[in-house]
């Protein structure tokens, strides 16, 4: 066993070497002429890394435009879009036998969303599920689903969030993933050290030289929260005052901590080989 984690952790290494050389490098947003095509993917696979398109709070509703390739949308589940999803589907392919696909997204109330075990939502802590999207939500996550919610921050959009999944799913917890939780070890084994923040490329600081200082907003504790089903597996893995995603996303960047995005690898690749295999 301990030869096997070896060679994974061999294997994170060699993967963000590769993925560094392998995309255009970036660490602050790109001019349109300066992005690169982005990988191609099987498009038959048993994974495909599905980026949820909910309905924001009309209050904080946001509009993203993207130039060239990225083309134009509107919400902020776009945050981190496309590259976070294709760096993660990347590391899947590298680090692990998961026969990977292309990244895809679609509206929650999509009926393709019950063809796939695991989904990915950013910035929870705006979102406004319509009726529609907060039955679908519950059906999906009750039917085997899970989804992982990730990038929101502090009391408010704590509480949002917190009162939307109330919603979805009645009477069920939101509590602190327990260390010995079968999702902290069903492939990496992630400990009480590992409970650290992640941050976005907002909290890094260049310093003289090109030294790189992470910068931890005031009261943002990091959490690693979950909700449970009534036959305790989890179905919701909740990524709380981190960055997850932007950790995927600037996994090319020599800036970015490479700590942190070995760190984001583990997390994410632990809740998917969880997600299929309960």
């Amino acid at each position: 066993m301990a030869s096997g984690i070896a060679r994974i952790a061999s294997a994170v290494l060699a993967l963000l070497l590769i993925v560094s050389a392998g995309f255009a490098q970036r660490f602050r947003a790109q001019e349109p002429e300066d992005e690169a095509p982005r990988p191609n993917f099987p498009t038959q696979s048993e994974f495909h890394f599905i980026r949820v398109e909910y309905t924001d709070l009309p209050e904080y509703h946001r509009r993203w435009s993207y130039a060239s390739r990225n083309g134009t949308g509107e919400g902020w589940w776009l945050v981190d879009w496309p590259d976070a999803d294709d760096h993660f589907s990347t590391g899947v392919q590298r680090l692990t036998r998961v026969d990977t696909g292309d990244p895809r997204h679609f509206r929650l109330t999509d009926d393709r969303l019950f063809e796939y075990p695991w989904i990915y939502a950013t910035q929870t802590g705006w979102w406004g599920l319509t009726d529609a999207e907060t039955k679908r939500l519950r059906e999906y996550l009750l039917r085997g689903g899970f989804i992982v919610v990730d990038d929101f921050w502090g009391d408010e959009q704590w509480e949002n969030f917190r009162e939307t999944m109330n919603r979805v799913l009645p009477g069920h917890a939101i509590g602190d993933i327990a260390e010995k939780d079968s999702v902290m070890h069903v492939l990496y084994d992630i400990n009480e050290k590992d409970r650290t923040f992640i941050p976005g490329t907002r909290h890094l600081r260049v310093g003289p030289g090109g030294s790189v200082r992470v910068y931890q907003p005031e009261g943002t504790s990091p959490a690693w929260r979950a909700m449970y089903d009534d036959k305790d597996r989890m179905v919701v893995a909740v990524n709380f005052n981190t960055d997850v995603g932007d950790a995927w996303e600037y996994a090319d960047s020599p800036m970015y901590p490479e700590q942190m995005t070995a760190l984001a690898y583990r997390y994410g690749i632990n809740y998917l080989v969880y997600a299929m295999t309960h």
